[in-house]
């Protein structure tokens, strides 16, 4: 036996020889992955958006401070691309994109409404429809009343749902969730 692994040992190593077209199809299939990891590392990351706290498509966390009066004018939050408004009902988080084609409005002080630049569309400080080719109301963003402790109080989940304000506890946190957006009334 000793002899035998002497030999092996003085035995040279055998060289794997590929010819053209197998370096041809390794290379090809070397250069087709590094094409494709990036792509699906990409895709990926598309495919999964992250939005951040306090940007638009993510969650605005307000305080009692933060909401207008009652029956004062609408506060623009153009991070978020929404109009709080208040009244009577309660606080609404307004998407500030016309229901028309997609054009920013204004609130107009004077005739104490929104008012579409493009096309005149107007609505009520509620979001309602009033005048113009608009098909529906302007589309609101949900919203939720979080006590300090992490208990929902109260969530808007339709049309016509108004936050209520919890004046008597100036610690709830009002959550406008822009990722989730409540399509306005169609027009009757």
């Amino acid at each position: 036996m000793a002899k035998t692994d002497a030999n092996d040992a003085a035995a040279p190593e055998e060289k794997v020889k590929i010819n053209r077209r197998e370096f041809v199809n390794l290379a090809w299939l070397a250069s087709l992955g590094f094409f494709l990891v990036p792509v699906g590392g990409v895709t990926v990351l598309f495919a999964f958006p992250r939005f951040k706290e306090g940007e638009f498509g993510g969650k605005f966390n307000l305080r009692l401070a933060d909401l207008p009066e009652s029956g004062a004018s609408p506060l623009a939050n153009n991070l978020g691309k929404f109009w709080l408004t208040r009244t009577e009902e309660g606080v609404r988080a307004i998407y500030k994109v016309c229901t028309h084609l997609g054009c920013l409005y204004n609130w107009q002080e004077q005739e104490d409404k929104f008012i579409c630049p493009c096309h005149g569309s107007q609505f009520s400080k509620e979001s309602t429809y009033l005048d113009g080719p608009a098909p529906r109301s302007l589309d609101l963003f949900t919203m939720t009343a979080v006590a300090p402790d992490g208990t929902e109080l109260a969530k808007t989940e339709g049309p016509n749902d108004a936050m209520p304000v919890f004046d008597a506890e100036p610690e709830v946190t009002y959550v406008v969730d822009t990722g989730a957006k409540i399509i306005g009334k169609p027009n009757a």
